[in-house]
């Protein structure tokens, strides 16, 4: 009997061993509801849709402990639209979100290969906007976050470790065009500091846009996208302030999310020399929070096609994992600017937004 509980013991210790050095987790969120848009060529549009505060994901998260602080890491996530089920890209591509794999040292920080979310992004999305990215709110609406502004693939990622607050991070994403090593290529690097109540971020993302036919002549090279972000929040308990200044330039550093939601007869054109502004507050009030904020784009380029948009939410915690909310905006264009109050997952239609829903994380 004695050996059976010795051989027991050995046995648990070992299998606990191998589960504290090798860890795979699945998470997700599922977050859908009402949308009421209005103000656009489509009229008014009422539609139950996924993603609103923060896209629906299922994703895989696994970590390896090697020994001596150094681990394998691995992230594969892929969006879904609770609506309908399906995959939330026209392409079909499973894991659209995230794909990556590296590694990771508590010294020397950690290095990712992969299909990755880019420094300008995380930025908007976690220091910058109230309204983390999502809700009729959104950052998006107005600042350059389209695209490959958001997420890129081929990515090398290197991420430091946190000193004293500090941190920073370098991407570098190749083009993988034949002939030509720049074409398609993308850059970011950041600088964080979080320490206490001050959270902020400066961060710079530069698109190359040829492809390789293009590239192979000179007089046709594309110019590149700059955006460049400072983004900070400060948490004075009574009230979470937030702010962000951008500036955009080059060819789509400012894309429009919808070509022409509006009909002009003329279609809005993307600024290519733009100034962003965004000033919000998080305000604690009974269980939940409220959430406002006021953004505004200038367009520098000769069609002065500038934007202002005002937001305001309000998110109830049900539990830590489950929450409801209600939020609305509304974009003002002008000089013919073409702007649309969309969500987290959807660029809208109109100038005007409500969204009423809840969302469940795992």
């Amino acid at each position: 009997m004695k050996k059976l509980t010795l051989a027991a013991l050995v046995i648990g210790a070992f299998s606990a061993s191998a589960q504290a050095q090798s860890n795979v987790t699945i998470y997700g969120l599922v977050d859908a509801g009402l949308v009421k848009e209005s103000g656009g060529v489509a009229g008014s549009v009422t539609k139950v849709t996924s993603g609103i505060g923060g896209q629906s994901r299922l994703g895989f998260r696994g970590v390896e402990d090697l020994g001596n602080g150094l681990s394998a890491v691995f992230a594969l996530e892929s969006g879904i639209k609770v609506d309908d089920g399906a995959l939330d890209n026209s392409t079909s591509t499973l894991f659209n979100r995230q794909a990556y794999v590296g590694l990771k040292s508590k010294e020397l920080g950690s290095f990712t290969l992969g299909r990755q979310y880019t420094m300008l992004y995380n930025a908007m999305s976690q220091v910058a906007d109230p309204f983390g990215a999502g809700y009729a709110g959104s950052i998006k609406n107005l600042f350059a976050t389209a695209g490959a502004n958001t997420r890129v693939s081929n990515a090398m990622v290197y991420a430091s470790p946190v000193v004293n607050g500090f941190s920073g991070e370098l991407l570098y994403a190749l083009g993988e065009q034949a002939g030509d090593s720049t074409a398609g290529r993308q850059i970011g690097f950041g600088l964080n500091y979080a320490q206490g109540p001050l959270n902020a971020r400066l961060v710079y993302n530069n698109r190359n846009q040829d492809t390789a036919a293009v590239g192979t002549t000179p007089a046709k090279k594309q110019d590149e996208a700059k955006n460049t972000l400072l983004a900070v929040n400060y948490d004075f308990t009574v009230v979470k302030a937030f702010f962000a200044y951008a500036t955009d330039k080059g060819l789509n550093s400012s894309p429009i999310p919808v070509a022409n939601a509006f009909g002009y007869k003329t279609a809005p054109k993307p600024s290519t020399d733009a100034r962003n502004i965004l000033i919000g507050v998080s305000v604690p009030a009974g269980p939940g929070n409220v959430l406002a904020s006021y953004t505004s784009k200038d367009d520098k380029t000769v069609n002065n096609q500038d934007a202002t948009q005002w937001a305001l939410g309000y998110i109830y915690p049900l539990s830590k994992r489950t929450s409801t909310y209600v939020a609305y905006a509304k974009i003002k264009n002008k000089n013919g600017a073409g702007y649309t109050v969309g969500n987290n997952n959807e660029a809208g239609t109109g100038d005007k937004a409500f969204n009423v829903g809840i969302r469940h994380s795992f």
